[in-house]
């Protein structure tokens, strides 16, 4: 599949190592970059973590990089990595960190007080869908089923999430419900500091339901630990298709969560075009498409000042969401 741009349906539906660069391209012409940090503002498990791991994977075993490394830094709904990457800019021009939709709306919920504005725009890459989930032994197996659930009992029907109270996870599970003809800000929603958390939290019945990001539940649902009961995609996931559409159940939702990658400020011009070269090629890989397609991607590519204007756009769309449910 080729790099799609988003749009704003989309968007509405939807320490440290140091990195060495040799020279543009090794002799075979295909090494771009001879290695790379990927730093992670959350726990291991989550969506940042397996997109940093899964980009890492693909650059390697298609030799567009020689080599990768992880750290993951969680703390503060993701503004500790922000903020060691922007105090710690020049020892930090090696470093890539992922982020997602949460580093817009975190911003304008005011959990950290950088924004994407004060970091090197690297790339927009992928799209993930939202999903539900319940534990495996639930009586609970579809929309109609949880709602019917949340209005018989709305306190001890709990929704999980890796993120902040006002955070991505609880938009989306409020997006849902507003759609099911609930009132959105009535909720019940558990935050947790990772995806992995709060799957954990679901599995040992803490909490009756997890919103979490598609790609994140498939492994679960595959090994029968979870049950995938609404997805906000258009149209069921190919590497899921027993998974139901939100809106096959009648609720009108969709929603896809960007991810990409950002440097420190002041990342030379040269290097950055290092960093979008080696992830411009990744796409017409072998190695990302089977790692794409395991995880039930979306592809997206915003380069530049594409990117710059992708998530202003996406800033003012959800600030308009987010005021309209009560969370701004």
């Amino acid at each position: 599949m080729r790099p799609i741009s988003m749009t704003r349906r989309a968007i509405l539906a939807a320490a440290a190592a140091t990195l060495s660069f040799g020279s543009m391209a090794q002799a075979d012409g295909h090494q771009v970059v001879d290695s790379i940090h990927f730093l992670i503002p959350g726990g291991a498990g989550g969506g940042w973590d397996g997109t940093a791991r899964g980009t890492g994977e693909a650059l390697t075993n298609s030799g567009l990089v020689g080599q990768t490394s992880y750290e993951n830094m969680s703390g503060g709904g993701g503004g500790k990595a922000i903020g060691y990457l922007i105090e710690n800019a020049e020892s930090n021009h090696g470093t890539l960190m992922v982020n997602s939709t949460p580093i817009v709306i975190r911003s304008l919920t005011g959990v950290f007080p950088q924004n994407f504005r004060d970091l090197t725009l690297v790339a927009g890459t992928i799209g993930d869908y939202a999903t539900i989930v319940v534990g495996k032994d639930s009586p609970i197996n579809s929309m109609d089923d949880f709602i019917a659930a949340y209005k018989a009992d709305s306190s001890g029907t709990a929704i999980g999430g890796g993120s902040v109270p006002g955070g991505m996870d609880h938009l989306v599970a409020a997006m849902v419900m507003k759609a099911a003809g609930e009132d959105p800000t009535a909720v019940k929603y558990i935050p947790y500091d990772a995806g992995g958390d709060a799957m954990a939290a679901l599995l040992s019945g803490e909490i009756t339901a997890l919103s979490t990001g598609f790609s994140e539940a498939i492994d679960l649902a595959n090994a029968g630990e979870v049950k995938i009961i609404g997805v906000t995609a258009p149209e069921r996931v190919a590497t899921f298709p027993d998974a139901q559409t939100m809106k096959e159940q009648g609720i009108d939702t969709e929603f896809v969560n960007w991810r990409g990658f950002f440097a420190a400020p002041g990342l030379p011009e040269d290097k950055l075009a290092m960093y979008q070269d080696a992830l411009a090629k990744m796409y017409d890989t072998a190695e990302w498409e089977e790692v794409r397609a395991r995880n039930g991607w979306v592809n997206i590519h915003n380069n530049g000042d594409d990117f710059l204007s992708f998530l202003e756009n996406q800033e003012q769309v959800m600030g308009d969401l987010m005021r309209e449910l009560g969370f701004l």
